[in-house]
């Protein structure tokens, strides 16, 4: 069911909509579609406390920019709820993250104001300038470009990267950070805002503007002049405005900080920086969960909070997880503190995500033995390789589909060099609504690849406990360990630790003419399939693979001599993955024996629930239950 629509909200279905709108409107537009935001996230949970943050921001930039002919990048997307609702999506906003519906981040095919899609964090710069060098190219001298970029994506280096690049470009470039207090976060003066008004006034700039060129003259002979002014308007601002230094130093103009939630002052502040040639960076200070007070007293908490009241901001536990298996983030979590009681050489390191991976369980009462590096996948992978080079043995948790950004220093910093990390990659496989830019579709498929390189994935949450044991025996190399987002199948599985043959596979069932072949948790549907069969009277194999790499060559040659067909099935893409590891094996050792591989097809695979997913994947219990029966 939709949410009710305030009063100037229901008059708004595009940008244009919006332009009508007095400034004396913008305000109770505000109030309005943080309503609209809380009391659709309330009953379709995503991610809260950022979107409410920005949402005087989304109305500045629609209201004082052209767009979509203006190019407006957010960064990161979960941002960008407000931008969505404003640009025709509101009435079908209630279908955000779901299966069919629209996307929880911004995306170019689902919107011509979407400019580029930003399911992960540090790209707008980068984005930006490339569209804003393009537009001087084509001649499109009056375009805007505009990269919204905070929320922690100022930590990654990638953002640097594209500042560094945009400051030499003289494009027609506007860098927004949106500061939440979890990039930037310096207190601020009266004075702040008053030079905000001077530096973005109309007379300042041109007089500026129209100095610069004259001295410029000069400088063709004598480059002091110009030297002169710079040092001059730098003191000025720098002796109150300390943040300046560093991006201006870059050759941006430094404005701010301004207050982001005064939506009227903003907007002109806009349109008085979009006059101005050249690279600009506008710092805004917002707060993360505004107009919700649990969500601006618990920002983590209500980053993305599930359901919850509405009006009380109180979040609804659901009484059908009560008694359930625990999430495999919670069992890594306690298990790698209760390995770093037992062995000091044990650190933790994660990249902005010691609450969403469980590092912070650790991170609590071993603070100096855990560190959160921010948004930095690159800088986590080659730091570890530093502190394993050293003799400690780093647990560095990062999800599957970030993992994607380290690949370079995965095979240069670490593998080659064959230190001893134990890469934890959480949410490998798909992970329901989050969607594409999410799921941890390629990791079996890239980690394969790599020489040194141990790759397993458990099967329940005793034998992720258990390869955890084991990774941080000395002498292993990279230590690759795999798993899903979501719940477990063990309601107890906090048992004593067992040592795990590295490369060694289990056999869950024999049986005739058919084998299953499983990796990770997608194992407990292949039991679920054969105990279903076992009761039409039909018994088939399935063997839980348990290492990608090596592979147990002793138990493959068993079933290749037993079996006549091979299902193989896995959460990740059949390209390149488990399935065409058993391909390879079956055509290099002459095995005449058939193939079927189950898994992520060569597509994107949009969001979802899982089971969803599972379902068009064709690799949930019907799908596999289907396979075999067509194979008998």
């Amino acid at each position: 069911m939709q949410v009710e629509q305030g009063e100037i909200l229901k008059k708004i279905n595009s940008p244009d909509d919006l332009k009508k709108l007095s400034e004396s409107d913008l305000p109770k537009l505000c109030k309005e579609l943080r309503h609209f935001i809380i009391d659709e996230i309330s009953k379709n949970p995503g991610h809260l406390g950022a979107s409410l943050g920005t949402v005087e921001m989304a109305v500045a930039l629609h209201y004082a920019f052209n767009t979509p002919y203006d190019k407006l990048v957010w960064d990161v997307g979960h941002q960008a709820y407000a931008h969505k609702i404003l640009t025709g999506r509101k009435d079908v906003f209630h279908t955000n993250r779901k299966y069919k519906g629209i996307s929880g981040f911004p995306k170019i095919s689902e919107s011509e104001y979407d400019a580029f899609g930003v399911g992960h964090s540090s790209t707008s710069v980068s984005a930006a300038l490339g569209m804003a060098i393009a537009s001087k190219l084509k001649g499109e001298k009056n375009r805007q470009h505009i990269a919204v970029i905070g929320d922690g994506a100022m930590t990654a280096g990638l953002a640097y990267e594209g500042l560094n690049n945009a400051g030499v470009s003289n494009a027609n470039l506007i860098v927004i950070l949106n500061d939440n207090n979890i990039s930037i976060d310096k207190n601020v003066g009266n004075f702040k805002d008053f030079l905000i008004d001077v530096v973005t006034s109309k007379t300042y700039n041109r007089i500026k503007t129209r100095t610069w060129h004259f001295l410029g003259i000069f400088g063709k002979r004598w480059p002091f002049p110009r030297a002169v002014l710079q040092t001059m308007d730098k003191a000025l601002k720098s002796s109150v405005l300390n943040e300046s230094d560093y991006f201006e130093s870059l050759n941006f103009r430094y404005f701010g900080p301004v207050d982001g939630h005064d939506v009227v002052r903003l907007s002109r502040v806009l349109k008085d920086i979009s006059r101005l040639p050249g690279p600009k960076f506008l710092h805004v200070k917002t707060i993360k969960g505004k107009g919700l007070r649990k969500a601006e007293k618990n920002q983590t908490k209500y980053h993305a909070p599930g359901t919850f009241d509405a009006k009380t901001g109180k979040i609804i536990v659901n009484p059908e997880t009560n008694g359930k298996p625990s999430k495999y983030q919670i069992v890594f979590g306690e298990t790698i503190l209760e390995l770093a009681e037992q062995n000091k050489k044990i650190v933790g390191v994660t990249p902005a995500m010691p609450t969403g991976c469980s590092l912070n369980i650790m991170m609590e009462k071993m603070p100096e033995r855990t560190f959160d590096v921010g948004i930095a996948e690159q800088h986590a992978v080659t730091y570890s390789a530093g502190l394993a080079s050293q003799g400690m043995i780093p647990f560095c948790n990062i999800y599957s589909t970030f993992m994607q950004r380290a690949y370079d220093q995965l095979i240069h910093d670490v593998a080659l060099q064959n230190l001893n990390i134990v890469f934890c990659l959480d949410r490998g496989g798909l992970v329901g609504e989050d969607g594409a830019t999410h799921h941890g579709a390629f990791d079996l498929a890239y980690l394969r690849c790599i020489p040194n390189m141990t790759i397993a994935s458990p099967m329940n949450e005793v034998e992720l406990r258990n390869l955890m044991f084991t990774a941080q025996f000395d002498g292993l190399g990279p230590f690759a360990i795999r798993y899903p987002k979501g719940r477990g199948v063990l309601k107890e599985w906090k048992k004593p630790f067992e040592k795990i043959e590295v490369g060694k596979s289990r056999i869950i069932e024999e049986g005739e003419k058919i084998v299953l072949i499983t990796i990770g948790h997608v194992g407990n549907f292949a039991v679920e399939v054969c105990n279903k069969l076992k009761e039409e009277g039909i018994n088939i194999g399935h063997v839980d693979l348990r290492f990608l790499k090596p592979l147990d060559e002793e138990i493959l040659h068993k079933v290749c001599k037993k079996y006549q067909n091979v299902i193989t099935i896995e959460d990740g893409t059949i390209i390149g993955g488990m399935g065409s590891a058993i391909v390879d094996f079956i055509s290099e050792n002459n095995y005449n024996i058939k193939v079927k591989k189950l898994g992520i097809p060569d597509r994107i695979v949009e969001q979802g629930t899982n089971d969803e997913l599972y379902k068009e994947c064709g690799f949930d219990v019907d799908g596999i239950y289907s396979t075999v029966k067509k194979l008998l």
